[in-house]
């Protein structure tokens, strides 16, 4: 008689006698390109000794699943083989069938991977060649592959050396009791400088059957800061990154009635102010930052003539105030000790492209991210301070002295396989002129499984 028993963190139990396998009573939804772990246990009579197991794969439709439908044999040495299209992608969790771990794990999924999955054990009872096959089966529906890859970007500074990270799908289906995470990383270090500033970067993750996925995010790079000591005052330099020749687009010979339409832009961080106007004329046409059109609808003979687009570099060009004045109330401020920021512009943009910083405000550096993460997930903590110019940002672990991350204003430290060595106190320590502020978070990372955890074996 077939007959439920009892429930468990892995599934429902099923008995014939004594008998017994333990599955998922839920079907188990993968995407293709990615692995599926099928959960399972079970136990026999114990003047039975399990010496092989065998999975089968077909429809559920079918009363019992064949020799023909073997997806995965552990005994190397019988002539009942697995099907071509399963050879190589089907591993146990634990190789000791003695353990009566019955898991395995699918890799490089195909949505003809769907159907109905059914366990077999084979050994010895009473000495004599037996085998035992389990009615219940497991369903494993496998879908198209909608997760992205993610890129990591952390804060790009021209010319300061930063590393781009790119994070495969890998999370296995049905693995929520068991080790496994597969992730598969890329990495991309260069030098910023003010050509990458606004421009894309795609990561492209190609999988087992030709399947594609990608994610694109944009660069911001900053400018890169100089400054100078003065008491306990510091003064900063901006620069600013150099433009690019200005370019002017649009068909200059237009007939009455037509419509005239010329685009003026230049490159540049900050975007530069673009202004169009015409010879003989105070009155500016339009305006914009970065790119400007000039649009002029059923021209006539009279809107012949010579047009002229002007940029203007600026970050706050609209302040002006005398050099003296800026220095005294700079310097006034910063011997008070006052926690307040003035940005002052000594000299109009157009011609030093420099501005005047005083700062003395600091901020505690503040944590966020997840502190408690179970074994084979991601850990992801980033400390960020508000200061100008940026604090270098450093991560370390507490009874380490190796520096695990660091990075100007915010930095971003990432595990991506979460285990229980990297439990512990993580210190974040900001950099500030000649100070140095410091948080720190404790991290747990905690076992995924209800009793115990289960190594591989790749057949």
């Amino acid at each position: 008689v077939y007959l439920p028993v009892c429930a468990s963190a892995w599934g429902q139990q099923h008995c014939v006698g004594r008998y017994c396998v333990t599955l998922s009573e839920q079907e188990l939804t993968a995407e293709a390109g990615l692995c599926v772990v099928i959960p399972c246990s079970f136990t026999t009579a114990d003047e039975f000794t399990p010496k092989h197991t065998v999975w089968y794969k077909c429809e559920a439709s079918q009363h019992s699943c064949s020799d023909a439908d073997i997806i995965f044999h552990s005994n190397k040495n019988t002539d009942k083989k697995a099907q071509a299209a399963f050879e190589g992608r089907v591993s146990r969790l634990e190789p000791d069938v003695t353990q009566k771990n019955c898991s395995i794990i699918i890799n490089d999924l195909k949505e003809s991977d769907s159907g109905s999955y059914q366990l077999r054990v084979t050994g010895e009872l009473n000495g004599k060649q037996d085998g035992f096959t389990f009615i219940p089966r497991l369903t494993v529906s496998v879908k198209g592959l909608n997760q992205k890859p993610r890129v990591m970007i952390p804060t790009l500074t021209e010319g300061q050396q930063a590393t781009l990270t790119c994070t495969a799908p890998g999370l296995c289906s049905g693995s929520g009791l068991t080790p496994f995470t597969q992730r598969h990383v890329s990495t991309l270090t260069f030098n910023p400088s003010s050509e990458n500033h606004n421009t894309n970067v795609t990561c492209k993750i190609h999988f087992i059957g030709k399947i594609m996925k990608e994610e694109t995010l944009g660069l911001n790079v900053n400018c890169k800061y100089f400054y100078r000591k003065l008491h306990d005052c510091v003064i900063y330099m901006f620069c600013l990154i150099d433009m690019k020749k200005v370019q002017i687009t649009g068909i200059t010979t237009v007939k009455e009635g037509d419509n005239l339409n010329l685009t003026c832009s230049v490159e540049s961080f900050p975007p530069s102010l673009i202004l169009w106007s015409k010879l003989g004329s105070v009155t500016n046409l339009h305006n914009d930052t970065g790119s400007a059109k000039l649009a002029i609808q059923n021209v006539t003979t009279e809107d012949s003539g010579q047009y002229i687009c002007t940029n203007i570099r600026t970050l706050f060009s609209y302040v002006f105030v005398c050099l003296f004045v800026c220095l005294f109330v700079c310097l006034f401020v910063c011997l008070v000790g006052s926690s307040l920021i003035i940005l002052l512009v000594v000299f109009s943009l157009l011609i030093l492209n420099k501005i005047l910083v005083c700062s003395t405000d600091t901020r505690r550096p503040q944590i966020i991210g997840n502190t408690t993460v179970k074994e084979g997930d991601v850990l992801n903590l980033t400390c960020s301070v508000e200061s100008v110019p940026p604090s270098l940002v450093v991560w370390s672990k507490l009874g380490s002295n190796t520096n695990l991350h660091n990075d100007t204003g915010s930095a971003t430290f990432i595990i991506s396989n979460a285990t229980a060595e990297h439990s512990g106190q993580y210190i974040c320590t900001t950099n500030y002129m000649d100070y140095a502020l410091k948080d720190k978070v404790n991290v747990k990372v905690i076992c995924k499984y209800t009793t115990f955890c289960y190594k591989t074996e790749h057949l």
